[in-house]
């Protein structure tokens, strides 16, 4: 008996020992190996690879306009570059940051002291080797179809990467975008520097003369340029859920300050249509014919576009549909609500924020709870804790802080109050999070259910500033010329290591 025991046991051992190394031998067939600098996905998975090399790095220096210089060495596009100089906190998705349109015209700094090390995808969604799914595409595997930032700021550079869905090294796609960046410096120096005396205006200098500082009247501020006329779209188009426009639960308009993608495929998720328009259209021509507005992210500051603050204020003014705004979007709505902005004193950026609810709304937020964010701006909303009505700096009748940021105090969030008959929600973090946490990706579902019970409210209610049912969006009566077609990247030439190559994104 004992024997057989030992017999089966040693028969169950076996069988581990071959299933675990079944899984080993898997598991090696998957890693990536490295040829080229770019690594190889899984057989049949391969996404195309339109350049092997980066460009051969340069001694390269970042120079502030404060007269402090960081030498080091050029990766990407090998050209000079001049931004305002910031830093993020982010530990990884360094391809959802870079490719965030709110870091227009901003050289990036990371703290994280080692980048690239798992590569870049494939950004296309017709050509990325996993099947994207037909409800969240809206063009682009990450949170645009391009390289946003001006220039990349790293301690530590990874010319070797490794992840299943790599496509290219992160030098290479910045030089496809013509983007410059530069490693080798000390990262935390720079960021006790710009936390000290605040964001700088700074230069990425490559090649010969990289030295010597451009004169102080070279540096180009561009929180001073309107940078959401170079991210918004251009042109309406609409995208709709699965099952198409028949299927969405509510149709919304969203005015696009430079729209993340995520924010897109996180209102698809929802159920909702979205005709995504311009950042100077005039909404409230159209205003009726949808369920509801959002207001995306976007870059610079919400002072460059005062055509668009009065657009939103004739809409809460006037329209009593819900309306949701998210970072700049968020300052949009508190300027059209009386509220006044500020150039913060080095931003928050990072995917680590925590901000502490003031008010309860729909399911995903509780008063007094703490939830961690990813953020992106460099400017916030002014107020006066505790100011007396009337008083300069006071809350506008009918508004209150939503959250607050636990770490400097600042305002993440107002919301209309419910006295006021509006339905108006704005936060100035990102509930859409790629990268980041997702403690707050319910707002987007809170907010859609909100505008559907609106959008139900109105059917038997017909009278007062409420449309009736055959002028909502869902019975057909969104304009023809807003109901484009998704707009898809365009391929532009760039510079890489060879000359001149066509890409696409």
């Amino acid at each position: 008996m004992t024997a057989s025991l030992l017999a089966s046991s040693a028969s169950a051992s076996s069988s581990r020992l071959f299933a675990s190394a079944t899984r080993f031998t898997a598991a090696s067939s998957a890693r990536r190996s490295y040829a080229s600098g770019v690594a190889t996905a899984p057989a049949g998975s391969q996404p195309p690879v339109t350049q092997t090399e980066a460009p051969a790095p340069q001694p390269a220096t970042l120079h502030l306009k404060t007269g402090q210089s960081f030498p080091g060495r050029s990766f990407g596009a090998p050209r000079s570059v001049f931004g305002e100089t910031v830093f993020t906190t982010s530990i990884t998705s360094y391809t959802e940051s870079l490719t965030d349109p709110s870091y227009q015209g901003q050289l990036l700094a990371f703290t994280q002291p080692l980048m690239g090390n798992y590569g870049v995808p494939n950004n296309f969604t017709g050509e990325s080797p996993v099947e994207h799914p037909k409800d969240v595409d809206v063009g682009a595997m990450l949170e645009s179809n391009r390289l946003q930032a001006a220039g990349i700021i790293v301690s530590n550079l990874s010319e070797r990467f490794s992840h299943y869905l790599a496509r290219e090294s992160l030098s290479t796609w910045a030089a496809r975008h013509n983007v410059p960046g530069i490693s080798g410096i000390d990262t935390r120096a720079l960021t006790t520097l710009l936390r000290d005396q605040g964001s700088t205006l700074g230069a990425i200098k490559v090649g010969d003369g990289h030295e010597q500082p451009p004169s102080q009247d070279s540096y180009v501020d561009p929180m001073a340029e309107n940078l959401i006329a170079r991210v918004s779209t251009t042109k309406p188009y609409t995208v709709h859920p699965v099952g198409g426009a028949s299927a969405a639960r509510v149709h919304l308009a969203l005015l696009d300050f430079g729209c993340k993608a995520n924010i897109l495929r996180s209102l698809l998720r929802c159920g909702a249509s979205v005709t995504v328009l311009p950042w100077n259209y005039d909404f409230n021509a159209v205003r009726d014919s949808f369920d509801g507005l959002f207001l995306s992210n976007g870059p610079g500051s919400p002072y460059s576009i005062p055509e668009a603050i009065d657009t939103v204020k004739k809409a809460i003014d006037e329209w009593r549909r819900p309306i949701f705004g998210i970072c700049m979007g968020n300052q949009i709505i508190g300027l059209a609500a009386g509220l006044k902005a500020y150039r913060m004193k080095f931003g928050n950026r990072g995917h680590n924020q925590p901000v502490v609810a003031l008010a309860s709304v729909g399911t995903s937020v509780r008063a007094g709870r703490v939830y961690i964010t990813s953020q992106n701006h460099g400017y916030a909303l002014e107020y006066t804790h505790g100011a007396r009505p009337g008083d300069e700096g006071a809350w506008p009748k009918g508004w209150i802080p939503w959250f607050v940021n636990a770490n400097d105090g600042s305002i993440e969030g107002i919301k209309s109050t419910p006295d006021s008959g509006k339905a108006v929600w704005a936060a100035q973090f990102h509930p859409e999070h790629a990268g980041g946490p997702e403690d707050c990706a319910g707002m987007f579902e809170d907010f859609v259910a909100q505008v559907e019970y609106a959008k139900q409210s109105r059917r038997v209610e017909q009278g007062g500033n409420f449309a009736s049912s055959t002028s909502s969006a869902s019975a057909g009566g969104v304009p023809a010329e807003l109901l484009g077609e998704l707009p898809r990247g365009q391929p532009q030439d760039v510079l890489g290591s060879s000359g001149s190559i066509s890409v696409a994104a």
